[in-house]
């Protein structure tokens, strides 16, 4: 019971940080996506190939946590936008608050979409709240059609859902039908989108769509 008590403290207290995380969004027309994934995934991989598509055209900027590195902000920091590295020391996910000390440190008026590239886990990071717009689930064809059933927050959390590494297809035992199948299964309004990161397959759809979240506010 003290457990539980404990933990329904802590998710409230986010809450209301994250509210105010989203009213400064919305005060900033930002549009703010969170990405979770699994580690391996290829979520900077899409972060860096939606950047060569779009950051000449848009203002983005890119928030990232990590357990222990920073090597992923220094991926993104190539690509000459905004962005903030977390490190959070052994913790499993990132949460309101230091999200919103990482927003002191960006540009917020010049920016118009911001990523949130969450710890590598598909568990935690499901459950806190970070003034996001969205979340977006990326998976891999690596990982296993059946990821939805196994992780079920992350999908039913998320309004958008990524299926990467679709050039690996034909070398690995995944089935996209199932795998839609799954996570309609758990979540039957869910945008989804493949595409391969390391070929560009499938990015131009995800752009369109990013631009227009952008242009409909």
């Amino acid at each position: 019971m003290n457990v539980i008590t404990i933990e329904r403290k802590i998710l409230e207290k986010n809450e209301d940080l994250a509210k105010l995380n989203r009213e400064t969004f919305k005060q900033k027309n930002i549009f703010v996506l969170d990405l979770l994934s699994s580690p391996g995934s290829g979520k900077t991989s899409i972060l860096e190939k939606t950047l060569e598509t779009i950051s000449k055209q848009v203002g983005i900027a890119v928030i990232e946590g990590d357990v222990q590195t920073d090597n992923d902000a220094q991926r993104i920091a190539k690509h000459n936008v905004p962005v903030v590295q977390i490190i959070t020391m052994g913790g499993c996910h990132l949460d309101a608050q230091l999200v919103r000390n990482a927003m002191d440190s960006l540009p917020l008026d010049e920016i118009q979409l911001l990523f949130i590239e969450n710890v590598g886990n598909l568990v935690c990071p499901a459950e806190f709240d970070l003034g996001e717009h969205e979340k977006v689930v990326i998976l891999s064809t690596t990982e296993g059609d059946d990821k939805p059933l196994k992780y079920p927050a992350a999908f039913r959390n998320a309004r958008t859902c990524i299926l990467n590494k679709t050039d690996l297809l034909p070398h690995v035992d995944f089935s996209v039908e199932d795998f839609k199948k799954n996570a309609l299964k758990i979540n039957p309004n869910l945008t989804l989108f493949e595409m391969s990161a390391k070929t560009g397959e499938g990015i131009e759809a995800w752009t369109d769509w990013l631009t227009q979240k952008i242009k409909n506010g």
